[in-house]
């Protein structure tokens, strides 16, 4: 389990409430103010005389050069090392992680800790956030330390098929190569979004190219990593979409492009709970939704009757986020 860690160096009592309340795993402070830290709540402390000894349980090591490398590693047999460096730059911690745990990187933004966390697909043992801003703390260590956004997806019944003419559609081209079973949640609505199939499936017209999910045209909703939606038209290079499997599971991916085409469409119409859903998509064979045992079906193989997954919502959105108001969606 990776820790996250907040330094509040100098004694700030917002930074030190905000590590407490966003569910940090230990909090930095000067020493003395252990009696300080337990009136706002139990968390384990680092310090000259915190339940984390600042010099014997925890070493500071900053990189600088090559050798540095080397004592870091000696330091990580005996104790956690947290790594700073006045240039962060990854390829220390590659060369660290390779050869050593016991390591910590001291952070002070979100993407610093996601990357720090995820080097070599084995990330540092935990990050330390510092940070003297407590809400940008809430919201890093919040993020740190939540698991991929699980999703309780629903059979859908497919009641009609049937080509729309030509528009516009986005292909959403990632950082990742997905597997078979997952895609992205898109759709008509945001409270009925379809699973989407990425192009990961085995096609004689063309190759596989895992990365991407041809997702639908250019006014449909995503579900974003941030747990906010967008229109597809405004997806872009750098954003994180989140990409989701037939069972629920999911995990961010960067967005590399969003490629807009005229292509002739198709909507697909399927019942859930008694209700109609919809979600427009390119009419050709390679596009795919997914079926309730994961399997990609494509386009040209939907019968009435067949069963596609889909996530329904109870609020409505506004401007991407999700909102407790009355929104008919037709």
């Amino acid at each position: 389990m990776k820790r996250v860690w907040v330094k509040a160096v100098p004694w700030s009592k917002e930074v030190a409430l905000a590590a407490v309340e966003s569910g940090a795993d230990a909090l930095w402070v000067p020493p003395g103010m252990k009696s300080e830290v337990r009136k706002l709540g139990v968390i384990p402390t680092v310090a000259e005389d915190g339940d984390f000894v600042l010099g014997r349980d925890v070493v500071e090591k900053e990189i600088r050069e090559k050798k540095d490398e080397e004592e870091i590693i000696d330091l990580s047999r005996l104790a956690q090392v947290v790594v700073r460096g006045s240039d962060w730059t990854i390829i220390p911690l590659e060369n660290l992680l390779s050869r050593t745990n016991n390591l910590f990187v001291e952070v002070d933004n979100l993407k610093e800790g996601q990357t720090a966390l995820g080097i070599l697909e084995k990330g540092v043992d935990g990050v330390v956030v510092n940070n003297p801003d407590p809400d940008a703390v809430r919201h890093i260590v919040q993020l740190l330390k939540s698991k991929g956004e699980a999703f309780h997806l629903l059979p859908a019944r497919v009641k009609r098929i049937e080509p729309l003419g030509m528009g516009e559609r986005v292909c959403v081209d990632t950082c990742s190569s997905m597997a078979l079973g997952e895609g992205m949640l898109v759709g008509t609505s945001s409270q009925a979004l379809f699973l989407i199939h990425s192009e990961s499936v085995e096609n004689p017209f063309v190759n596989t190219r895992p990365f991407r999910v041809n997702a639908g045209p250019v006014y449909a909703y995503i579900r974003m990593a941030n747990g906010q939606t967008k229109y597809l038209s405004e997806v872009k290079s750098g954003d994180q979409v989140l990409v989701v499997n037939f069972e629920g599971k999911s995990y961010p991916a960067v967005v590399g492009r969003a490629k807009i085409e005229k292509r002739p469409l198709a909507i697909v119409e399927a019942e859930e709970s008694g209700e109609t859903v919809s979600v427009i998509l390119q009419n050709a064979e390679t596009i795919c939704l997914t079926d309730p045992a994961g399997k990609a079906v494509s386009l040209v193989d939907l019968k009435e009757g067949s069963e596609v997954l889909v996530y329904r919502e109870k609020t409505g959105r506004h401007f991407g986020v999700s909102v407790e108001e009355t929104i008919v969606e037709k």
